[in-house]
């Protein structure tokens, strides 16, 4: 019997699942759109519920794809969607959500969050996401990109403490959130989602990666997902249009490795010794 996929706690007290699906370049291709639709579901069906999208993606044809995966199925799942900054005002970022409910056929985005960081005042961003939870269209909001400096700076305007997760690139390979972003968020029990979590497949052909899996018999993208989830308050969301894929990175719950294996990944992929610049792609 499998084990259950553990959970990440929101400030709400809502438990979201530490291991969901990401949808980035879902949309660019109609001729995947079949595949992308099977796939979500087929994580649905595994209790992948959490599903990220941005009406970045494919020019809002991600969030299209991921309303048709969702259908007749919206109360299972945990929707995050992604508002670019140029339209983060204090009317725009409320124009925006509407266009993405219309595109995602939902009444409602459980957690919207801010893409990166762009030239509107952060005070008129939060105000806008607190006008759509007031409104019922959001349940709660976040940021994405966001360093130690951004967080403290969101926490100094007017309701900024309501921020509910911080979407980052995190992954064996990019470690920089772990000397500062990541110990700063855990204090707060603000959640950490990673995105690109096997660093978009390029990790997969790392020896010391495929030395280990090997040893535990599973694939390179399991330990490196595995990774992730042994970090507090840590979610993550990796992406992908195959449902064997999804078979695949659903099993990484099951894997238990030990301190030595920990060990020698740590040889393999330094955590930071001093502040870096936050990755991002």
């Amino acid at each position: 019997m499998r084990d259950p996929i553990p959970t990440v706690t929101l400030p709400s007290g809502i438990a979201v699942p530490a291991l969901g699906q990401g949808t980035w370049n879902m949309g660019d291709n109609a001729t995947s759109a079949r595949d992308e639709i099977t796939s979500l579901k087929t994580g649905l069906d595994l209790g992948m519920t959490l599903i990220d999208t941005a009406e970045m993606y494919a020019d809002g044809g991600s969030e299209e794809i991921v309303g048709q995966a969702i259908e007749g199925r919206r109360d299972e799942v945990f929707l995050v969607s992604k508002v670019y900054p140029a339209n983060a005002s204090l009317k725009g970022a409320v124009e925006a959500c509407e266009r993405s409910l219309r595109r995602l056929k939902t009444d409602r985005i459980d957690l919207y969050l801010l893409h990166w960081r762009g030239n509107h005042p952060l005070e008129e961003t939060v105000e806008a996401f607190e006008n759509l939870k007031a409104a019922g269209k959001i349940e709660a909001w976040g940021v994405s990109n966001f360093d130690v400096d951004d967080m403290d700076e969101l926490l100094a305007v007017p309701n900024g403490g309501n921020v509910a997760a911080n979407q980052v690139l995190y992954n064996l390979a990019r470690r920089g959130v772990e000397y500062d972003l990541l110990p700063w968020c855990q204090q707060r029990s603000i959640p950490i989602m990673a995105y690109s979590p096997i660093e978009q497949g390029r990790l997969l052909d790392h020896p010391d990666l495929i030395h280990i899996a090997k040893t535990y018999q599973t694939t390179p993208a399991q330990i490196a997902l595995a990774f992730l989830l042994e970090r507090d308050g840590v979610m993550a969301i990796p992406k992908s249009s195959n449902p064997q894929r999804i078979e695949e990175n659903r099993g990484c719950i099951d894997l238990d490795i030990t301190d030595e294996d920990w060990a020698v990944l740590d040889a393999a992929f330094p955590p930071p010794s001093r502040k870096k610049s936050l990755d991002m792609l």
